[in-house]
């Protein structure tokens, strides 16, 4: 099919909710590491991921030799069959979890369902039904990860299921409270104690959230907020599930998990995106006794297939084995610092924030309102495009560059990024003068 085609034909065959970032859709013929090439022969750099998902480079000899090999072997069993990869796959993921403490998997085909699976084993372990998720996440699209999702633009279809109520984020730039950290004493967190006792029936299943909120805008919260969350949940019977669909696997910088940066320990864990590199996974892993709580017979059909457990277990080994976890950190510094610099460039860049090589620029119309600069960022994405350079965009109001680029690239490449970035920023704020 030519380009046009292809356009078209999303046209005329996809739901129209499957949207598209740039004016012009933007159609990918094929990649490398961390390099993207469209159906025109443009070479773009890849500071996106396709949304936190290729964490070791896009067609990892390493990782997609093992698949080659393991889809000449044996393809499909489904869970009704035991097979090595999906065990082997089990085995390495506990040992690698926080505190060895969750040691028991489901494996499914997305984070959407592997927040599922966490959402029925809280209740089955617990007897209680209300979950408590934060304003201003996301977890995944089905109608019950709709409901948790605490974003209106990612709530389709009307009234959701019941059970679900949202407590405060750590929004630190956008304060609900209008408090300032660390003076705050870390109020946001506290209020979860009342809000429980006032909009539940005083005993949750658990509470889910992310380490750092992607979707959300890459909202990373003060280092003592989960410690008290934490507390406070367990004190009203509630387990806590971290969802760890895009801060897992290294990306936060240093550790396996994003939840480990904040020292807290939860009940259980969902991932995908980056376990895969790619490859269709999701993940929920427990602590045995909850897990246990899960009663009667349930299967997955695709769920552990041989061939995508075979990649996620080569994914992990290559992170390992490169010693990535430490370059997201080291390498994630040296991409924070090409950020702020940005920033005392650009009055546009409100702030700069994340960890390791999950970061973000919240773009505002002036410091000092701080109203989203919804069309600027637009902007900002359609010039990094013409510059040849893939970023993400995310936030309440859609007014955040979000920058997840996979865990092997080099300084090198994040000076070839900042070269792109800045030459798109300074010729967006550019136009704006020249316009207003």
């Amino acid at each position: 099919m030519t380009k046009e085609e292809i356009i078209l034909a999303n046209q005329q065959y996809l739901f129209p909710s499957v949207f598209h970032y740039y004016k012009d859709p933007l159609v990918v013929t094929h990649a490398k590491d961390q390099f993207v090439w469209d159906a025109d022969g443009n070479q773009y750099l890849d500071f996106f991921g396709g949304i936190v998902t290729v964490s070791v480079g896009h067609c990892n000899e390493t990782v997609n030799k093992k698949v080659h090999e393991q889809m000449d072997k044996l393809q499909h069993v489904s869970t009704v069959f035991a097979n090595e990869p999906q065990a082997a796959l089990a085995k390495r993921i506990a040992g690698i979890t926080p505190g060895g403490k969750l040691t028991k998997s489901f494996f499914t085909n997305s984070g959407t369902e592997a927040n599922e699976t966490a959402i029925l084993a809280a209740r089955c372990y617990t007897g209680s039904h209300e979950i408590v998720a934060l304003r201003h996440s996301y977890h995944g699209r089905s109608a019950v990860a709709m409901a948790l999702t605490g974003n209106a633009s990612w709530r389709l279809g009307g009234a959701a299921p019941s059970g679900f109520v949202h407590a405060l984020n750590a929004y630190c730039y956008r304060c609900p409270l209008h408090l300032t950290y660390p003076s705050c004493n870390v109020q946001c967190a506290r209020d979860m104690d009342e809000m429980i006792r006032t909009s539940t029936s005083g005993r949750i299943a658990a509470f889910l959230a992310e380490p750092i909120q992607g979707v959300g805008g890459v909202i990373t919260p003060p280092k003592e907020y989960f410690e008290i969350i934490s507390g406070i949940v367990k004190k009203f019977g509630g387990l806590f599930i971290s969802d760890e669909v895009q801060t897992g696997w290294g990306r936060s910088g240093g550790k396996w998990f994003g939840i480990e940066q904040w020292g807290v320990i939860p009940d259980i864990i969902t991932s995908a995106k980056g376990l895969g590199n790619g490859s269709p996974i999701g993940l929920t892993v427990a602590r045995p006794e909850v897990a246990d709580a899960l009663k009667g017979t349930t299967i997955s059909t695709f769920g552990g297939n041989p061939v995508t457990a075979t990649a996620a277990k080569a994914v992990i080994d290559y992170i390992d084995d490169h010693k990535l976890m430490i370059n997201a950190a080291e390498t994630g510094a040296y991409l924070r610092g090409k950020l702020e610099e940005m920033k005392a460039k650009y009055p546009i860049i409100g702030e700069v924030r994340g960890m390791g090589l999950m970061q973000a620029m919240e773009l505002v119309e002036d410091r000092e309102s701080k109203k989203p600069a919804v069309e600027a960022t637009l902007a900002v994405l359609e010039m990094a495009r013409e510059n040849r350079l893939l970023i993400g965009k995310g936030g309440t109001w859609g007014n955040v560059i979000r920058v997840t680029p996979p865990l092997n690239i080099s300084k090198s490449d994040v000076d070839d990024f900042a070269l792109r970035l800045d030459a798109s920023l300074k010729q967006v704020t550019q136009k704006q003068m020249a316009t207003a």
